[in-house]
């Protein structure tokens, strides 16, 4: 929001800047946003570091790397009796084999042949599985119970027609499960067909689709590996137990190791059986009986879909660990996993990659850490960015989950300048701000005609809040507001969801979802248009010229009193679209603007708790008197001079409605002397406010007392000092206090020594008496100093941020000359 005329306070212009309008009462369905972490309850303050938390993937890292060191040891032992049978036994002993040892043997290295080809393209397959088969490869008992029923139906299948295989290809996502219901608008939309097959869907037989899929693979190899390992284990056991490996004669050199050479083989091999029975125990006990995926999936807080998301990443782990280091799958991560699915070309990838983020980005334990590793990823931004243009229906969730990573990681200002740094990353987000508005332009009703659920029409309101939240989380950077300003068609899509009617600003029952949105865009258009330097004047013009902004705020103040908020928001915005000319006259000569902030200012009975909104209507009230002839007119045309000067002594009001007074005394022009003849009534008041009170109220009264002396006559003026039972010499003396006291402009008051100066060269023009009166209490020596320690702070009316606004017409300096030369004569 514009900084007000007077007040320069710094600290309150930068809490204004960052955004400090964000109001501590939220709707019920405010609190909804917030746990979705849409809604941040203290969105614009500094927000503490949270402590960092364990990564909870670790425990499946550890046991894949458990799982890893039995398969490698297994299949080191396997290595070493095959080696040990082909070398030793059927190179060096084949000969003199018994014919039973011969066979087990032969038949032992064929099942661990079998077993090691299927253990190496185990995890391929598994891999392919993972998102599509819910049991299958992790809970393999439970995939047991199933497989009969598979069976019984791929017979059935061997003897349907080969072309009915085609219509079961499935093109549409498996994963279906997600944290709400699906919408029924969805239920005729479905992703065209891809050029490419779904791996988990090609039939590898003509025969049948049910047990030839691909998808069922993992299973057969999974069994394979099973019934060969016990199968060694009990030939192993046979043989070791009976040792019957044939007689060997006294003097037969030939067969004199060769049972020493056979426990060695069959005590590997049942070793190597052993061990990887001992892994695939390990793993069923862990995953089935503790139920560690289930575990991981709780505590990440990934909902009922996760543990796709989570099985997923863990075959990957042990994948890594199997075949490269054991060590590979620790140095994974559930953030950076997520993250390489989302430039998957696989929509059931960037679902899990997508979801994955979404849910750590929102959760308060994780988003920091996920936040930060995303931040520094410019590709995955992009991809994010990018996302916001899917407007396939299938695609919906993916869009929406990468608009809520967005409006989090926008939240940090670093990160926010490398999402508005992006190319085309503000059409992407106007791309958010979709309605269904009448091409007319004509604004429809708010409720069931602009926010809507409709997917049909694909512009629902969650989609529209996400991208209020981006746009406002980005505006708060200088540079981003330029950007907004500068995308085409940006600015009025953001200024259309100001518009409410007056049904539902007078609902009490209105849906929450509704007046949020309301309040969204007004921030954002109350962030704009408080952009300081070029870029502001420029966002202010751009704002003001859009022929629904005025009308729509207009609409607010009218009609918005059970929404304190929205309207403190529209004045706001009103106030600082009145730094500009055009958009001060446009205002003024809109008809109703004046009158309802006058309506609002005076209005009594107002809770505590809303107070702030008459004060924001005085400050925009001033706003638009400050040198504005037309709107000074405007103001004494609704003959509320009576009740100014009365609200002058109201506390609450006293201070806007001296400013008001100021202005208009100052800027209405000489035909309207005769309208301002009645603020006389106030000399009183203002004299004792001077004489009693101190900062912001002594420096907009003495301001008042300067112009306000122009329509008496000395007489009057004496009149006036002998009611408020103050004289002349006493004021005289509080000025010469004021100018040593402030002897450098301070920043709350920068206009103090300025306003003091003119009082003291009123009464000195006024009467001849209070030149001597001055001169005793060493005014010229107070002016001197004036003049050594005037600062160009004291030289604008306004400021906007840290930039002048408004440059006074008569400098310190010339004052000062002028009392000066007062002095001297």
């Amino acid at each position: 929001m514009r900084k007000y005329e007077e007040d320069t306070n710094a600290a309150s212009s930068m809490k204004d800047f960052l955004g400090s309008w964000e109001s501590n009462l939220y709707t019920p369905f405010e609190c909804i946003l917030t746990s979705r972490g849409w809604l941040n309850s203290n969105s614009d303050s500094v927000s503490l570091p949270t402590p960092s938390v364990r990564a909870l993937e670790k425990k499946l890292t550890l046991f894949a790397l458990q799982l890893a060191v039995l398969e490698k040891a297994a299949t080191g032992l396997g290595t070493l009796g095959f080696i040990w049978a082909t070398v030793v036994l059927l190179r060096g002993f084949a000969i003199t084999l018994d014919k039973t040892d011969f066979w087990f043997i032969t038949i032992i290295l064929l099942i661990e042949g079998t077993r090691i080809f299927s253990r190496s393209h185990e995890l391929e397959w598994q891999h392919q599985a993972t998102w599509s088969i819910a049991d299958a490869g992790v809970n393999s008992f439970r995939a047991l119970r199933s497989t009969s029923h598979l069976l019984i139906g791929s017979v059935k299948g061997i003897f349907r027609p080969i072309l009915s295989v085609p219509k079961q290809v499935n093109h549409t996502r498996e994963l279906t499960k997600t944290n709400g219901p699906a919408s029924p608008a969805f239920a005729d939309h479905r992703r065209m067909p891809t050029r490419t097959w779904k791996s988990s869907d090609v039939p590898l037989l003509p025969f049948s689709q049910m047990v030839f899929l691909s998808r069922n693979v993992s299973k057969l190899l999974y069994w394979l590996q099973i019934l060969s390992a016990t199968a060694c284990v009990v030939l192993s056991l046979m043989k070791l137990i009976r040792h019957n490996y044939g007689e060997v004669q006294k003097g037969d050199t030939d067969k004199r190791n060769r049972q020493s050479a056979l426990n060695i083989f069959y005590a590997l091999a049942l070793a190597e059986a052993l061990l990887f029975l001992t892994e695939k125990a390990y793993w069923e006990w862990k995953v089935t009986c503790h139920k560690l995926l289930d575990e991981v999936n709780k505590e990440c807080e990934l909902g009922p879909s996760g543990l796709i998301s989570i099985r997923r990443f863990f075959y990957d782990a042990y994948s890594k660990c199997v075949n490269g280091s054991i060590f590979d799958g620790l140095k994974m991560d559930m953030v950076a996993f997520a993250m390489d699915f989302l430039d998957s070309n696989s929509p059931d990838e960037q679902l899990i990659g997508v979801r994955i983020l979404q849910q750590f980005a929102l959760n308060v334990r994780f988003s920091d850490d996920t936040l930060q590793k995303i931040g520094i990823n410019i590709l995955v931004i992009e991809r994010l960015v990018e996302m916001l243009n899917w407007t396939d229906p299938q695609d919906e969730e993916i869009r929406r989950s990468a608009a809520e990573i967005l409006s989090k990681l926008a939240g940090k200002k670093q990160n926010s300048l490398r999402v508005a740094g992006i190319p085309g990353a503000m059409e992407s987000i106007s791309s958010l701000l979709q309605t269904n508005r009448s091409s007319s332009g004509a604004a429809d009703e708010i409720g069931e005609k602009n926010i809507i659920f409709d997917h049909a029409n694909y512009g629902s309101w969650t989609f529209n809040h996400l991208g209020l939240v981006i746009l406002k989380k980005l505006a708060r950077d200088h540079d981003n507001c330029g950007k907004i300003g500068n995308t085409r068609g940006l600015l009025p899509k953001i200024i259309d969801f100001t518009h409410v009617e007056e049904r539902l600003l007078k609902d009490k029952n209105v849906a929450a979802s509704q007046i949020l949105t309301v309040k969204r865009s007004l921030q954002v258009v109350k962030m704009l248009a408080h952009t300081s330097g070029a870029t502001g004047k420029h966002l202010r013009r751009e704002i003001s010229e859009i022929v629904f902004t005025i009308s729509n705020l207009g609409d607010l103040l009218r009609c918005g009193e059970n929404h304190s908020m929205l309207q403190k928001l529209g004045i706001d915005i009103l106030t600082s679209l009145a730094l500009e000319e055009d958009a001060t006259e446009r205002i003024g000569g809109t008809g109703g603007i004046l009158k309802e902030l006058f309506n609002i200012f005076f209005k009594e009975g107002t809770p505590d708790n809303e107070n702030h909104v008459r004060n924001a209507a005085g400050e925009a009230l001033s706003m638009l008197a400050l040198e504005s002839k037309s709107n000074c007119y405007r103001i004494l045309k609704l003959d509320v001079l009576e009740r100014l000067v009365g609200a002058l002594e109201v506390p609450l009001l006293r201070v806007n409605a001296a400013r008001i007074l100021r202005n208009l005394c100052t800027y209405s022009g000489a035909d309207c002397f005769n309208h301002l003849k009645g603020v006389t009534a106030a000399t009183p008041t203002v004299l004792k406010a001077i004489m009693s009170e101190e900062n912001k109220l002594q420096e907009v009264m003495i301001g008042l007392a300067a112009h306000v002396f122009k329509f008496m006559t000395p007489q009057e003026s004496s009149v006036k000092f002998e009611k408020a039972g103050i004289t002349e010499a006493e004021l005289a003396n509080e000025l010469i206090h004021i100018l040593r006291k402030h002897q450098y402009p301070p920043i709350q008051i920068p206009r103090i020594r300025r306003f003091t100066i003119e009082l003291a060269i009123w009464m000195m023009r006024d009467k001849v008496t209070n030149v001597g009166i001055f001169k005793d209490l060493g005014m010229e020596e107070v002016l001197e100093a004036v003049l050594e320690t005037t600062a160009e702070l004291e030289s604008f009316n306004i400021f906007s941020g840290t930039v002048g606004v408004s440059r006074h017409s008569t400098t310190i300096h010339s004052l000062v000359d002028t009392a000066l030369k007062l002095l001297a004569e």
